[in-house]
């Protein structure tokens, strides 16, 4: 009896079925209800009421700040981190970057919670700076998703054109500038990517440490509460148009940059 042979397009069935079923199909019901009324007739209500509601504009401007001053903060701490952790030298840098990862493997409630006591007790009032108190948790909890794209950035780099624009002249400032940072924009890109997006709608973090909804995820939160599904809906499909085109630009970035350095090379 002979074996099966299986095609690539039969071995490709259940992923398609999985996309259908996980991705599209939720995709398809989003965008039906962010652009219809309750009867379910074709409308622009929604998206009128997003562009024309100020507490919804505000929230927008306001998530966007949120991870803008989180992904400053991750990466001007995260650089110079992977850069010692990958060029230091060091003899137990793999152990120390273990030291970071760690706490991705507790339970997310316990870590911010943990925090909160934290700031309770450096504060007194959280109320006073929740602003504040936003970024140190949410630059607490996405650290290590900035640390380790650099770090394994770094780690591919080839040390010779170091010491090679050394020999030609070049000093610290200079290597570091011409050679180690171009090299290190994909791990850049991919951090960035990986703490702004997210920032935007971790409304958990803003729960917990202030029981603040000034942020697109707990606002899409609260219209699916009171069961309002179409301003939720759009709400929804805005964020993901702005994760599309914010991943598009990023993307477009990285691959400028991967020619000018391929064609550098040659």
């Amino acid at each position: 009896m002979k074996g099966v042979v299986l095609t690539r397009k039969q071995l490709a069935i259940p992923y398609a079925i999985f996309l259908i079923l996980f991705v599209a199909l939720p995709l398809i019901i989003l965008i039906y209800y962010a652009f219809t009324d309750s009867a379910g007739r074709f409308s622009l209500d929604a998206l009128l009421h997003f562009f024309s509601d100020t507490n919804t504009t505000g929230t927008l401007v306001y998530s966007l700040g949120v991870s803008f001053v989180v992904t400053a903060v991750c990466l001007l701490i995260a650089y110079p981190l992977a850069y010692i952790l990958a060029r230091g030298g060091l003899k137990n840098s793999s152990a120390l970057l273990l030291l970071f990862i760690m706490p991705m493997w507790i339970n997310f409630t316990l870590r911010i919670t943990a925090l909160k006591e934290i700031l309770t007790l450096l504060e007194g009032n959280l109320a006073y700076y929740p602003f504040l108190n936003t970024v140190v948790g949410m630059t607490y909890d996405f650290l290590p998703f900035m640390v380790l794209p650099l770090y394994t950035s770094f780690l591919k780099q080839d040390k010779d054109l170091n010491e090679a624009a050394a020999d030609l002249g070049a000093g610290a400032l200079q290597v570091f500038l011409r050679v180690t940072l171009p090299l290190s924009v994909p791990g850049i890109i991919s951090g960035v990517t990986m703490v702004f997006l997210p920032a935007m709608t971790n409304y958990v973090v803003l729960d917990m440490l202030y029981n603040s909804t000034y942020i697109m995820g707990s606002l899409i939160g609260s219209y699916f509460s009171a069961y309002d599904w179409h301003n939720g809906s759009l709400i929804a499909f805005v964020l993901l148009i702005i994760i599309l085109a914010i991943t598009l630009v990023t993307n477009r970035f990285g691959e400028e940059d991967d020619g000018k350095r391929g064609g550098m090379t040659v």
